[in-house]
């Protein structure tokens, strides 16, 4: 799917698979792809039930076109929401995992700006969501050596477990992530249930802002807490609450 806006074009690769509703939508986490373990497994347990389901990457992941220096929230949340209008013939049961859980509510947010009943959301599963991740989990986090350096030189590798060369993080992000940040504002008011699912020793996206999450609903939310999970929450127990949230969902 070709998308250009503000004189920045690229390709976004998409995995739609026509099928019943209610469907689902995946959003994937920072620096993660379509191709990951619980949305593959979702993708099946959709094909298997007969369901729609769309997964797609972001510029500067997976298999879409762009470089991690062009990418931010704002063209994420753009890409995510001509995606969703292009394919969701249907109501669709979002969910989003880290970043894709902030997404996910920015989506949600504009839609039903749109459209107050929100007719294509059937609900929402937010697993670990990153809500305000570039102020809250980076910025906030950051040493004043590492902001000097994000400013001056436009960027810094932040190191994480699941890539060793680290995650850039890059100067534009962290600024245009304060054009979306949600803690600060208003109540999101959503007429579709919200499941959150949340590990506990999330080193990642702490408890804290799961927390801070579900009081910042007006929404139909529950939130399930997994003791010994982390962030990733990918274990074969972890997929299983996944799909049974879902199935439950599905079935409301």
């Amino acid at each position: 799917m070709h998308i250009e806006s503000d004189g920045f074009a690229r390709d976004i690769a998409v995995a739609d698979r026509a099928g019943n509703a209610p469907g689902v939508f995946w959003m994937s986490g920072f620096m993660s792809d379509m191709g990951g373990t619980k949305a593959s497994e979702v993708d099946q347990w959709c094909a298997g039930r007969g369901l729609a389901c769309t997964r797609f990457d972001y510029s500067a992941h997976g298999a879409s076109s762009g470089t991690i220096e062009d990418g931010s929230l704002s063209r994420w949340l753009e890409e995510s929401l001509t995606v969703f209008r292009k394919t969701a013939d249907g109501p669709r049961i979002v969910i989003g995992s880290s970043m894709g859980g902030f997404l996910a509510t920015l989506m949600a947010k504009a839609l039903c700006a749109e459209d107050l009943a929100c007719p294509l959301i059937a609900g929402m599963i937010l697993i670990a969501p990153a809500i305000d991740m570039t102020e809250r989990l980076m910025w906030e986090e950051f040493s004043d050596e590492i902001r000097k350096k994000v400013m001056e030189t436009g960027g810094w590798f932040r190191p994480s477990p699941y890539d060793d060369g680290g995650y850039r993080i890059t100067k534009r992000l962290i600024e245009d992530g304060r054009k979306h940040l949600l803690f600060d504002g208003p109540l999101l008011t959503f007429p579709y249930p919200v499941a959150i699912l949340q590990g506990r020793l999330d080193e990642d996206v702490p408890l804290d802002v799961a927390l801070d999450l579900v009081a910042l609903l007006d929404a139909d939310v529950s939130l399930t807490v997994v003791p010994d999970g982390d962030h990733r929450l990918s274990r074969e127990q972890d997929i299983e609450l996944l799909l049974k949230t879902i199935e439950r969902m599905a079935t409301q």
